[in-house]
């Protein structure tokens, strides 16, 4: 089964992020470059997307013009930061999988086709 885990960043984990100094935040990195080569057999497909203030949003409005504006301008405060597919047997495998992302504290699980 195909499922699409996307890495949810908070703003308090990009505050940290920022906070850490340079030896530190190289370290976390590290460990994500590190889930990716342990989980290359599992993942078909990931990026890390361009920061949150980069980002266009279109509204389509119930039949009216579509609404183009800069930036996400979403409800929360919790922005989708990147994403890996992966191909596993199951839900079970997936999960284990988002267990163990060493990074941004929410990862979101969606089947995908």
């Amino acid at each position: 089964m195909k499922y699409v885990l996307m890495f949810v960043e908070t703003e308090q984990f990009a505050r940290g992020l920022e906070a850490m100094g340079e030896l530190e935040r190289e370290a976390a990195y590290a460990a994500v470059g590190r889930w990716f080569a342990e989980n290359s057999d599992k993942i078909t497909h990931h990026t890390h997307l361009a920061p949150v203030h980069t980002a266009t949003t279109v509204r389509l409005a119930g039949g009216g013009e579509p609404v183009i504006t800069d930036g996400p301008f979403i409800e929360g405060k919790e922005v989708v930061s990147g994403f890996a597919e992966v191909k596993v047997a199951d839900l079970d495998e997936a999960l284990a999988l988002a267990r163990s992302w060493p990074a941004c504290p929410i990862v979101e699980i969606r089947p995908a086709s």
